[in-house]
């Protein structure tokens, strides 16, 4: 039957496989695993490209989850894949731990956002996938393979686009629990943000800026997630406190969103904008996301300030966050840290990938990587010229999988055949 998996989230995209496996145990994994001439994982379908589909089968991990087993000792959480980071967060706080970050959607599986290099937001936190310290994943042959940080090549397993096995199990270090005061704040001036950007976005343990590129003047809203004992009260550069809870799209109802007025919380209930209990949308949205290094910040939005007129009728809004920087090959903090630029488009998907690449070109002179996960059209070798061990991850690509078994077209396009043509 063709078209067995159905959608991803937004519906912008239907899966092509004609059959969708749902193993609940890693036993069955690998037996399908084994038999397979083609397949590819799919997390909880947040991708807004065809990074997860495939060309004959494809495999949910939903329902690979099981208990979370903490060590105390060394301050590491084991988890399966297919469970959604706000589920994890919860075992996490009733055993008085915490993670360091998360995204703005609890909603996420832990094996799909680290697959693709998601991450949350602030100066001194890194991508979800940087808190990977071990990975169990299926290989092609079925194999059950388990590798740990410190192994060699560990640091191309992470962040590895579904092209190396399934991952059936994560762990990830994590701390105490602790918490977090969510303050929002309105009309931040553009100079306050070109003159004090790195004051801004330290001011704060998270801070997210959100634009409609309508008005010039001003951003609209800036989120500060502030750890509590730790971080200064927020004050924010002449930009005035929210009189009320807000959502991060202008004129949305915040119901969905986590508390504000800087009332103190748990982190689960504050670091995510979205609560896990409520739908953030109906999905009527498309994405796409470009992290430039941190250096080309303020010089990166002033260049899309010129293109504001032909963004701003497509767009529900924009988010601008930091984040540090890791040594994960495919990870778009690699190396460097770096400043993200988030769009939530309106559903047209036609008029939207009409506009990248002009707003990619206006990017470029930036070093602009895009989100593995959201809509792009940069050119294949460019984008392999932005990941300097991209060659590297091909070459354990070819190790791992020789018969091509998690291979796709976006993988053919983007990564192996783009590696290709650079050597």
């Amino acid at each position: 039957m063709a078209n067995a998996a159905g959608t991803n989230w937004a519906a912008n995209l239907a899966y092509s496989a004609a059959r969708l496996h749902t193993p609940s145990s890693v036993d069955e994994v690998r037996r399908i695993v084994a038999a397979a001439s083609s397949i590819r994982a799919l997390g909880s379908r947040h991708s807004f490209n065809s990074i997860a589909d495939g060309t004959e089968e494809l495999m949910s991990t939903a329902a690979l989850t099981g208990p979370v087993r903490i060590d105390r000792e060394a301050m590491v959480a084991t988890v399966g894949a297919g469970t959604r980071y706000g589920e994890l967060a919860v075992e996490l706080q009733s055993a008085g731990f915490a993670l360091a970050n998360l995204a703005s959607l609890p909603h996420i599986s832990i094996g799909g956002a680290i697959a693709t290099g998601t991450h949350g937001s602030g100066d001194r936190n890194t991508s979800l996938a940087a808190a990977v310290v071990g990975l169990e994943f299926v290989t092609a042959g079925g194999e059950l393979a388990r590798y740990d940080a410190g192994d060699p090549n560990f640091e191309g397993m992470v962040v590895n686009l579904g092209a190396l096995g399934v991952v059936t199990e994560v762990t990830l270090a994590i701390e105490p629990t602790f918490e977090v005061a969510q303050s929002v704040f309105e009309n931040l001036s553009w100079n306050a943000v070109s003159e004090n950007f790195d004051a801004l976005t330290g001011s704060a343990y998270s801070v997210s800026m959100f634009t409609s590129w309508q008005n010039l003047d001003v951003f609209d809203m800036a989120w500060l997630k502030s750890r509590v004992g730790s971080d200064a009260t927020p004050t924010l550069f002449g930009a005035l406190p929210a009189q009320g809870e807000r959502h991060p799209i202008p004129n949305l109802p915040a119901v969905g969103c986590t508390p504000q007025l800087g009332i103190a919380g748990p982190w689960f209930d504050r670091l995510p904008h979205f609560r896990l209990n409520f739908t953030p949308s109906n999905g009527v949205e498309l994405q796409s996301e470009y992290v430039v290094p941190r250096r080309f910040a303020v010089e990166a939005l002033a260049a899309l300030r010129f293109l504001s007129a032909e963004i701003a009728p497509l767009l529900q809004v924009c988010e601008i966050r930091t984040v540090a920087a890791d040594d994960l090959w495919l990870s778009s903090s690699y190396g460097t840290d770096v400043m993200g630029m988030h769009f939530t488009w309106k559903q047209d998907q036609p008029a939207v990938e009409a506009l990248l690449p002009a707003l990619e070109a206006v990017l470029e002179p930036f070093s602009a990587r895009p989100h593995w996960g959201k809509l792009f059209t940069t050119d294949p070798e460019r984008l392999a010229g932005l990941y300097p061990k991209i060659g590297d991850f091909c070459r354990l690509v070819r190790d791992l999988d020789p018969e091509g078994v998690f291979a796709n077209p976006f993988l053919d396009l983007n990564v192996t055949g783009a590696a290709a043509s650079r050597r």
